[in-house]
């Protein structure tokens, strides 16, 4: 496969407006009485264990978040891959300005929303990880092409799709174009072709249609339970690009080839590797929630990677950066405990949270200990977690807990506000969210 031209590094974001915003007991995870800039928050001395923030809350652990950036940029320089991370997982430019420092080659969103956000702080190269159709997200799209230097690529799986694209495009004189990347996808799935002649088909549209510039195939195999099942797919991605490129569809640049998800990357990297190109190719993936990583699925899926991949994997590996702290507020019956949290601050769609483990405010504990076995979430109210407790059971009353997550996007979603801390749990800095 030919070696792809290096990719242009991304400038770093635009962040005073968030480190200028005001905070105060309104928000989620501000101590009552405060008011503050953002940019000053790890000047306070804050410090999670000495009781200075109202629980529940959630954090993430410094130290963790950037190996886990160093780690995925280690990997993908390592194994000839490029990464454009979801933003949708976080929905954070300092996160994002994090991900870019550590050479991420764009930043992928899912709506409009999203992009209009990721344009706002300056992010200069977005993937629209769907396929635009309304009125407003298709106008949306071609206006972000008037910006100088910005360049957008979004999907499409259908004739008619392409069709309000390049509609839209014959309205909109702009110097850059519209990028599509044709999804293939699977029976039972989400959007993307469903045959390779379908694909073909709405490749030679977009190849067909001013303003508009086919840039290359991709899937999202996150859904799908197996590798084997995945490799099928990432395979018919390869076999549909390099029937367009034989039909010389795509223009002088690079071809690009992607897949989408976190708990599959290893064989997205190993697929796209084992293909063969006379043209420059860049292989891209798009997983998002490698960032912050998780304590269930995704933790589960990197053992997995680990103890499969023919990839060259960095030293370290990934772990969970995001906890959400609660007070045992209750034991009102034997073998349960109720403690501050809910849906309304912790992912429970992918599985119901896990206690890591406990700290006692004011008594002897020099650091939080690990939970013993045998403390299982049963069930998540609103704002009150049902945490089945054994008889031997250390918790007491007035005690924290740090819940480990599964699918950081749902949890992420539930801040505005997360707060930074370091291995001592003391706050070092916030983290806005945009949801």
């Amino acid at each position: 496969m030919a070696v792809a031209r290096p990719a242009a590094v991304l400038p770093r974001l635009s962040l005073a407006e968030i480190e200028n915003q005001h905070l105060d007991g309104t928000i989620k995870g501000v101590p009552p009485g405060a008011s503050l800039r953002l940019g000053d928050v790890g000047r306070q001395g804050w410090n999670l264990l000495a009781g200075d923030m109202p629980l529940p809350l959630a954090v993430i652990r410094e130290s963790v978040l950037e190996a886990n950036s160093a780690w995925m940029a280690a990997f993908t320089t390592a194994n000839d891959l490029l990464i454009a991370p979801h933003g949708k997982t976080t929905m954070a430019p300092q996160l994002f300005d994090l991900q870019i420092a550590d050479g991420a080659w764009a930043i992928t969103v899912a709506t409009v929303q999203q992009l209009v956000v990721c344009r706002h702080f300056g992010v200069e190269r977005v993937i629209l990880a769907n396929q635009p159709v309304g009125r407003q997200e298709i106008a949306a799209c071609f206006d972000s092409l008037g910006q100088p230097g910005f360049e957008l690529y979004c999907l499409a799986d259908s004739l008619a799709g392409v069709g309000l694209l390049a509609e839209a495009a014959a309205r909109h004189r702009n110097a850059n174009p519209l990028r599509i990347l044709v999804e293939i996808g699977f029976m039972g799935g989400r959007t993307g072709a469903r045959s390779r002649e379908e694909a073909l088909a709405v490749a030679r549209a977009v190849a067909a249609a001013p303003g508009l510039r086919l840039a290359g195939f991709e899937c999202f195999e996150g859904l799908l339970s197996e590798t084997g099942a995945a490799d099928r797919l990432l395979d018919e991605v390869v076999a549909t690009a390099a029937a367009a490129d034989a039909e010389r569809l795509l223009g002088p640049e690079p071809m690009v080839l992607s897949a989408g998800g976190t708990s599959l990357f290893d064989r997205a990297g190993e697929r796209f590797n084992a293909a063969s190109f006379a043209r420059p190719v860049l292989k891209l993936l798009r997983s998002g929630c490698y960032l912050t990583h998780d304590s269930t699925t995704y933790t589960a899926s990197f053992r997995r990677i680990a103890s499969e991949t023919s990839l060259v994997l960095p030293p370290g590996g990934l772990e969970s950066a995001l906890e959400v702290w609660a007070y045992v507020q209750s034991r009102p019956e034997r073998g349960r405990s109720l403690l501050t949290v809910g849906k309304r601050d912790i992912s429970y769609d992918s599985g119901l949270p896990v206690p890591l483990r406990w700290y006692r405010p004011g008594a002897t504990m020099a650091r939080p200990e690990p939970m013993p076995p045998g403390h299982v979430v049963l069930a998540l109210n609103d704002q009150h977690c049902h945490l089945g407790t054994p008889e031997e059971s250390p918790l007491r009353v007035g005690d924290m807990v740090a819940f480990g997550i599964g699918h950081p996007c749902t949890t992420f979603d539930k801040w505005g506000l997360l707060m930074l801390v370091d291995d001592a749990w003391g706050v070092t800095g916030a983290i806005r969210t945009f949801f």
